[in-house]
């Protein structure tokens, strides 16, 4: 039995709280998130046919799992519902929502609730870099650097260097219009944040802070729901529908992943060609192409993530992203906007909770209710959503909610 999976609506948290001063912690995120989903929907937990948690390291950051029960732990009413947690580092999210989806297109319910926490804040800097580095390969890479993530992606922009050239003005840019994004967005961490004249020291390789999205706490959530669902509740108004999906996995070390590529080089152009191929899935299964859609949420964890997504989605040539930047074309406004939210960089990123969020700023933007970061007229968006160098790959194809 298949059925088109619908939006029903969503809820993220602040992203610029640090909920660990405020005394806070997973039961409290959890129950915002939950409460504010389902207040969204005008659901109650009895709705609820399952429920999907997406978080990465809850272990290590609060000595909390089993984070699948959680939302009956502050919800009564969700007591006796089934609930996963999902774990897929910064892709989390994404594989929660494939889950969702897959239970719901094979007829086990009408209804999923998704939602991701993430608490990163409880621990110093340096030790929240050390735990983020569990979702590479551990004791096989990253040994060398102070800052494993930075340090991995500086490595993927010294790759695109090689082949293509890269000049280091194309990142930047990424993260100035991201923090310019940011500041239109009410629930983006760096919305207030005073940049002008701030330090802005090298981190690992070429990287610099700026290049690096945020430590955050926050969750969001959203309801799926069948189109049985919608037949038996005409009132029931979706607010965008997901037409398409990609999900490709490959090994955990990013130099895995860049020997492949090269030896395959004089035939493959792409530097990571399985994220291309998520992409391509997504679109395919959308039945839409690229010029079809009218932006795109991606998972800019760093500077170099952005410019991969860039050309992988297929907005230029491979190795051509800087074409992009230059061009205006990412910008709200211009030919295909990319993270109006914000993205990672400016918006924050709670790691099990980004493929959510970036979920729940497609569907505001194809119901026109992102506000000041709407990009005017939009109908379909996309989003990709990677997990630590790429390892996991989800994007999904998001397009407004035609009429009951």
């Amino acid at each position: 039995m298949m059925t088109g999976v619908w939006i029903l609506g969503g809820y993220q948290s602040d992203f610029a709280r640090n909920l660990t001063r405020e005394g806070l912690d997973f039961a409290d995120l959890t129950r915002e998130v939950v409460d504010h989903t389902l207040a969204a929907t005008t659901m109650a937990g009895p709705d609820i046919g399952v429920v999907h948690v997406a978080n990465a390291f809850g272990e290590m950051f609060a000595r909390q799992g089993h984070l699948g029960a959680m939302p009956a732990t502050v919800r009564d009413d969700l007591w006796n519902i089934p609930a996963t947690r999902h774990e897929a580092a910064c892709a989390s999210g994404g594989v929660a929502t494939l889950a969702a989806i897959a239970d719901l297109r094979a007829g086990n319910y009408q209804t999923a609730l998704v939602v991701g926490v993430e608490l990163e804040k409880t621990v110093p800097g340096d030790i929240a870099a050390q735990h983020l580095g569990a979702a590479a390969w551990t004791g096989h890479e990253g040994a060398e650097a102070t800052f494993l993530w930075p340090a991995m992606f500086a490595q993927v922009a010294e790759e695109y260097d090689r082949r293509y050239g890269l000049d280091y003005t194309h990142l930047d840019a990424i993260s100035t219009l991201n923090f310019a994004n940011a500041r239109r967005n009410p629930n983006a961490q760096t919305r207030g944040w005073d940049l002008d004249g701030a330090p802005n020291p090298v981190v690992e390789g070429r990287l610099r802070r700026s290049d690096c999205s945020q430590m955050t706490d926050g969750g969001a959530g959203i309801v799926l729901v069948t189109d049985g669902y919608l037949r038996d509740h005409p009132h029931a108004r979706p607010i965008a529908r997901i037409d398409g999906w990609g999900h490709r996995t490959v090994g955990l070390g990013l130099r895995q992943k860049l020997d492949r590529s090269q030896k395959a080089e004089a035939d493959e152009p792409y530097v990571l060609p399985h994220v291309r191929t998520a992409v391509l899935d997504a679109l395919q299964r959308a039945r839409v192409t690229l010029d079809d859609l009218d932006g795109f949420e991606v998972h800019d964890c760093f500077t170099p993530s952005e410019y991969v997504a860039i050309d992988h989605i297929g907005l230029t040539g491979p190795g051509e992203s800087w074409k992009a930047i230059e061009n205006g074309e990412i910008e709200i406004g211009g030919r295909l906007p990319i993270n109006p939210s914000g993205g990672l960089i400016g918006g924050g990123h709670p790691v099990g909770a980004s493929g959510i969020r970036m979920l729940v700023d497609a569907g505001k933007q194809v119901s026109d209710t992102a506000g000041d970061y709407q990009v005017e007229g939009a109908k379909t968006f996309g989003t990709l959503n990677f997990g630590g160098s790429t390892a996991t790959t989800v994007t999904f194809v998001v397009a407004a909610a035609e009429p009951n």
